[in-house]
């Protein structure tokens, strides 16, 4: 699908010249999975950009756009692996040559600081007036795009976390500022086809009556 602008702005060029695949959206939805195994191939850089393009299209609070992502590529993927990545014995060694791997970091001081301005009028920052942590909630919404632009463009994706216990060592390898937390991770590139089925996949999908309430609960 061709990327919209809002409020007439352009993309980047860099994503104007990429043909996009003309995916219908409903096939795009339903194609989406979660790959763990890759081939050791090179993304073209247009379509690298126009992820990281869509990923800025993400809906925020107050216009906030308190997210960030360090986008990792080819010969680069190999230090994120080796700071924070899983050992030996790992059941997905092909996840290793994803050609992209995006970072998605939260900025609460973003929210907070953007809430704290006139028109808002929270200024003792206070996380109690959130009901919940809109900057995470909003980088994921950034890292579900960059996961659907990925099927759009006929690739795979797959959204992991970095285990609590090696953040220190991501932030110390990376440089990453404090206030920038990570919720995980996008790895993107073109599908091995040898991923064996989740066995989580065995729940199936629970029934509409089960999670769909209409008019009260």
């Amino acid at each position: 699908m061709r990327p919209k602008t809002r409020g007439g702005a352009s993309p980047p060029s860099s994503a104007r010249s990429y043909e996009p695949s003309r995916v219908e959206f409903q096939d795009v939805v339903r194609k989406r999975r979660m790959v763990r195994s890759f081939l050791r191939r090179q993304l073209p850089s247009e379509v690298v950009e126009r992820i990281l393009s869509n990923a800025q299209r993400a809906p925020s609070a107050g216009f906030s756009q308190g997210w960030a992502f360090l986008v990792l590529q080819d010969d680069e993927t190999a230090q994120y692996w080796d700071a924070v990545g899983p050992g030996a014995g790992f059941a997905y060694p092909d996840l290793f040559n994803a050609p992209l791997l995006v970072v998605c970091l939260s900025n609460k001081r973003a929210y907070l600081e953007r809430y704290a301005e006139p028109d808002k009028g929270w200024t003792d920052r206070s996380e109690s007036h959130w009901p919940a942590p809109y900057w995470d909630i909003d980088t994921g919404m950034a890292a579900l795009l960059m996961l659907l632009t990925a099927v759009d463009a006929g690739l795979g994706g797959l959204f992991f976390g970095i285990p609590p216990e090696k953040i220190s060592t991501f932030r110390d390898t990376f440089g990453v500022p404090e206030h920038l937390h990570p919720i995980g991770t996008v790895a993107i590139g073109y599908p091995a086809g040898t991923d064996a089925p989740s066995p989580s996949l065995k729940r199936g999908h629970r029934g509409t009556d089960e999670v769909i309430r209409r008019g009260r609960w």
